[in-house]
C-alpha cells in the first residue's frame, strides 16, 4: 500500500459518534420505559465484558453475535422475560440506527472543509455492522461521505484495546508501525485511548459529561490521552490546529 502522508483521524464508532445509550427509546417500545434506560447500559456493560473476555482467552467471535447475547444477558439481568427472535431482530436491526451524540454533526461538517487529515470509522464492530450504522443511521448517515474509509477488527479476530487491531489500522491507513504516531484516535472509551497510546498512537478522549480523566491504570504521558474535549467539535479543532503546525 502506498503510503499516507495526511493525518489520519481515526473515530471511534459506538460511544464516540454513535450513543449506545439512544437503544434505550427501542427497548422502551418493546419492553416499557421502566427499564429501559437500565437494560441500555447493562446491555453495554456486558457487550464491552465479552469482548475483554474473549481477547483475554484469545478467541474470537463476530461483534454481531457478542451484541445479541449481551442483549439476552442485561434483559436477563434486569428481570425481563425471554424476547421473541422478532423482537431480538428488531433491535438488532435498531441498533444499525443508533442517534449520534448532539455535538457531532457540526464537528463533522467542519471536518468536511478539510484537505489536510484523514478521517476515518474505527470500531469494534463487524463490517458489515458498522456500514449499516454509518449509511442508516438518520443522524449520522447524511456526514458519511466525510469518512474516507472504514476500518474494523473483523480481519483481524481481535477487539480493542488488543494492539493488533491499531496496527491493522495503521496498515489499513499505509502507515505500518513506524507511522503509528501519524494516527490520531478520538473515542469516548478510556480503554480504547489507552489502547492507542499503548501502540505509540496519538489519542483524544471525548469528555461529554466533564468529568475529567480518572482512569488510573496508566501514568504519566502513557496514562493520559494527548488532549481531553469536552465535544467532538473542540477535539476536531484541535487536531486541526496541530495538524497545520505540523505541516
Amino acid at each position: 500500500m502506498a503510503p499516507n502522508e495526511k493525518v489520519v483521524i481515526a473515530f471511534d464508532l459506538y460511544g464516540t459518534l454513535l450513543s449506545t445509550e439512544s437503544i434505550a427509546k427501542e427497548l422502551g417500545k418493546q419492553f416499557g420505559q421502566e427499564k429501559a434506560a437500565t437494560t441500555a447500559a447493562t446491555w453495554r456493560k456486558y457487550q464491552l465484558e465479552y469482548t475483554w473476555r474473549l481477547n483475554s482467552m484469545e478467541q474470537y467471535l463476530p461483534f454481531s453475535t457478542i451484541n445479541q447475547r449481551s442483549l439476552l444477558h442485561a434483559l436477563s439481568e434486569n428481570d425481563i422475560p425471554s424476547p421473541s427472535e422478532a423482537s431480538i431482530a428488531s433491535l438488532m436491526s435498531a441498533y444499525d440506527s443508533l442517534s449520534t451524540f448532539p455535538d457531532v454533526a457540526s464537528a463533522l461538517e467542519s471536518l468536511a472543509k478539510s484537505t489536510s487529515v484523514t478521517p476515518v470509522v474505527f470500531s469494534n464492530g463487524t463490517d458489515q455492522m458498522v456500514r449499516d450504522s454509518v449509511h442508516r443511521s438518520p443522524d449520522l448517515s447524511p456526514h458519511s461521505n466525510v469518512f474516507q474509509d472504514i476500518v474494523t477488527v473483523e480481519e483481524v479476530k481481535k477487539f480493542k484495546p488488543h494492539p493488533s487491531v491499531y496496527y491493522h489500522l495503521g496498515e489499513k491507513m499505509g502507515k505500518g508501525k513506524e507511522g503509528m504516531g501519524d494516527m490520531w484516535l478520538v473515542s469516548g472509551n478510556p480503554f480504547d485511548v489507552f489502547g492507542a497510546k499503548a501502540v505509540g498512537m496519538r489519542a483524544c478522549w471525548v469528555d461529554r459529561g466533564g468529568q475529567g480523566w480518572s482512569d488510573k491504570l496508566g501514568e504519566g504521558e502513557m496514562g493520559t490521552p494527548d488532549f481531553i474535549g469536552k465535544d467532538l467539535g473542540e477535539i476536531v479543532q484541535e487536531i486541526l490546529k496541530r495538524s497545520k503546525v505540523e505541516e
